[in-house]
């Protein structure tokens, strides 16, 4: 929520006040991860805490589910880019942001000279010069495990930047678009444009492929790691643990990171 600005999340407690009747500040909207203006998720995940008497009521007169009750009715209250695919009563200790193990994002690049195809200018980023996805894709492994990643983070007072870097890789899709695959445990401010535009800079052949691993050793922001435009990030898959172990992994999540003694 940020005050005088739309955002995913005010207007899904927008809907969710309405269709509940309830004040949208009591409903306690938590999201499994923060995307910067622009970004995009299908893959985002959030609990609100609900009366139990609203939950029971959703169905009205309808022979429906709960669940399938919230579902009809946000759609016909939420904007055309905001939708809920799925609802169903959280399992004990569950935390859609703390009980996440790991979160995928992808990233889509055009290289092509023609641009980007119209149809895709919102999800897509255009890069004029040609890329050689096979150099990225080596690149980007050498940065893969866990890291100060002050160097890809917009920093903030009192938070670390040691993240666990899962897997990080190009390719082509079908389309002919460079694809970054991203996991992690969890994402700082900026870190994942910022990494793709670290290796953008290495397959329009502007870097070496040992450059990147070089800013990120060096713990300090890069000019020439720019900062990538948001159209072209997507927030794809959050996964979490087993229903017995989420509150465990919640206060595991909990814990400021730190890197172990010498790294």
């Amino acid at each position: 929520m940020q005050p005088g600005r739309r955002t995913v999340a005010g207007t899904l407690l927008a809907g969710l006040g309405t269709v509940l009747q309830v004040p949208e500040e009591g409903l306690g909207l938590v999201v499994a991860g923060r995307t910067d203006a622009g970004v995009h998720a299908t893959g985002q995940v959030a609990h609100v805490d609900l009366p139990p008497d609203r939950w029971a009521a959703l169905p009205g007169r309808s022979d429906l589910a709960p669940a399938q009750a919230l579902l009809r009715r946000l759609a016909g209250v939420l904007p055309g880019d905001v939708r809920v695919h799925r609802a169903a009563p959280a399992p004990a200790g569950f935390d859609a942001r703390f009980s996440a193990l790991r979160r995928r994002y992808a990233y889509r690049v055009c290289d092509d000279p023609a641009g980007v195809p119209p149809l895709r200018r919102h999800d897509v980023l255009a890069h004029r010069r040609p890329l050689d996805v096979a150099a990225m894709d080596a690149a980007a492994g050498r940065l893969v495990g866990l890291h100060d990643f002050a160097a890809f983070c917009k920093r903030r007072d009192g938070a670390t930047t040691v993240r666990t870097l899962l897997e990080y890789g190009w390719t082509r899709d079908a389309d002919g678009f460079a694809v970054a695959r991203v996991v992690a445990d969890a994402f700082c401010h900026s870190m994942v444009r910022a990494l793709v535009g670290a290796l953008l800079a290495v397959g329009d052949g502007r870097r070496p492929p040992a450059w990147p691993a070089e800013v990120l050793a060096g713990r300090v922001r890069d000019p020439g790691a720019a900062v990538v435009g948001p159209q072209g990030l997507t927030l794809v898959e959050v996964v979490y643990p087993d229903d017995a172990l989420l509150a465990e992994r919640a206060a595991q999540a909990r814990a400021v990171r730190t890197l172990p003694a010498g790294g």
